[in-house]
Order: structure tokens, then sequence, then C-alpha cells
């Protein structure tokens, strides 16, 4: 798999990213899905990915740098039918790796409760991600769960 910086143009990330949003609106209570559109993911602060096997998008994902020292994982998506071949595995630790980096302390991330999300929290977990108090401007609710790596702990890939 080939990663790269992500065109906002091409059809298949925005396919990908209309397909990342309606499920994210699916799985969440009204008010409580902070997935980013495209307008969200080309802020300055945020690096978008895409992962490609040949022509075929397989996965996106985005680092959003909240400051200095802290990073936040962003649209995080397998495209249809991809899961299970490591893509987004491949794609966490891409940004993992970037995070390091640029030399940031802190990755962390805010996801769902609802059963649709047992697949990525077993992921996030499996490379060190523990479950931990908000961050950012996100509310505490009973919807969301917020994990964090301590990445001065990982040695550099």
């Amino acid at each position: 798999m080939r990663i790269s910086q992500g065109d906002f143009d091409n059809a298949q990330v925005k396919a990908l990213l209309s397909m990342h949003l309606q499920g994210m609106r699916e799985a969440s209570p009204p008010g409580h899905s902070f997935a980013l559109d495209l307008s969200g993911l080309q802020k300055p602060e945020i690096s978008f990915y895409t992962g490609w096997e040949g022509d075929k998008l397989v996965v996106m994902g985005a680092l959003n740098e909240l400051d200095n020292a802290v990073g936040e994982i962003k649209s995080m998506r397998v495209a249809h039918g991809q899961s299970g071949r490591g893509y987004g595995e491949a794609m966490l630790l891409h940004i993992m790796d970037e995070a390091q980096r640029r030399g940031l302390k802190r990755l962390s991330l805010e996801t769902g409760t609802s059963d649709t999300f047992l697949a990525a929290l077993a992921l996030y977990q499996k490379h060190g991600f523990i479950e931990g108090e908000k961050f950012s401007d996100y509310e505490k609710s009973e919807f969301c769960k917020f994990f964090h790596l301590d990445l001065s702990t990982l040695q550099r890939q």
C-alpha cells in the first residue's frame, strides 16, 4: 500500500469521505458526531493522508496538530469491502510515526461508544492507546470515549 497526501479533488476521496460522514452520523446520536467534512480537513493544522492499492483508495486518515505537543487522529476510515486487510493499521502506524517525527508528545482521539466502533477501539488499544479524560473542546458524554497515547514511551520507527 502507498500512503500519500490526500487529494481533495479526487472522486474516490470525496466518495470515501461522504461514506465516512454518513456512517458517523448514523452511528452517533444527533449532535455527537465530530467527523470533519471536506472543508474541516483542509485546515492548515490538519494533515490528510490516503492509502492506495494501485489506483484504488483503500483507507484515509488525518493528523490534527492541536498544539506543539499534542496531535489528534481524525477521519480514520477503511473503504467499503477493505476491512480486515491491515489498511487501517497501516494508516494508524503512519500517523503515529508522523506524530513522532514532528516531536509531538501525545496522540489523542475521540470515538463513539456504539458497537460500530468496536473494531477501531480494538486497533487503538492494540497500539497502546488508553482510555482517559476529554481533551480539546470536546464535551464528555455517555456517547463518546477519549483515548490517548504517550508518544514519549514509544521507540521511534
